[in-house]
């Protein structure tokens, strides 16, 4: 079975179904140290401004991923982190790589070197995700943060451009 997903960039407007699949991978307790949804103007404000893209399947978002900068420091500027999430009635459809892929592409375009992720140790399908497109497994941070009462470890991965300036 083949389906058509568009991928397009997001803007507030989207922010209603992409804050919804947000609180599905917070609900997930091993996708994001996050509790809760932020605003519109908090997530804006954490992340880059280009490389926000979409997943739409028959008019439905589907999924969403996104930059966020590692640093202010100039040296750092080609540097970002990576955030990606699929709504659950579409995981394991090959939409993740999709969105993955192009966000690597765009991410080249805009002057980025080098993606990271840094990914709960237990969530297995996004770290073979990851390393599907290239990322590699650089690190493990061992009980780095506890969320409702419970330590958790978290893989650390990155990409490195084979474009770089």
């Amino acid at each position: 079975m083949s389906i058509e997903v568009e991928i397009t960039n997001f803007t507030k407007q989207d922010w209603p179904n992409i804050a919804t699949i947000y609180k599905e991978g917070i609900d997930t307790g091993i996708a994001t140290f996050e509790t809760t949804v932020p605003t519109w103007e908090q997530w804006d404000t954490s992340h880059i401004n280009s490389c926000r893209l979409k997943a739409v399947l028959n008019t439905e978002t589907v999924g969403w991923a996104a930059l966020a900068p590692t640093s202010k420091r100039e040296v750092y500027k080609g540097v970002a982190e990576v955030s990606i999430y699929i709504t659950s009635k579409h995981r394991n459809l090959g939409i993740g790589k999709l969105l993955l892929t192009n966000l690597i592409t765009e991410s080249e375009k805009e002057g980025f070197w080098t993606l990271q992720a840094g990914i709960f140790s237990k969530n297995n399908a996004s770290i073979k995700l990851h390393t599907n497109v290239g990322f590699r497994i650089i690190g493990y941070r061992e009980k780095v943060a506890k969320l409702n009462h419970i330590w958790y470890d978290n893989i650390i991965l990155e990409r490195r451009s084979k474009k770089i300036i």
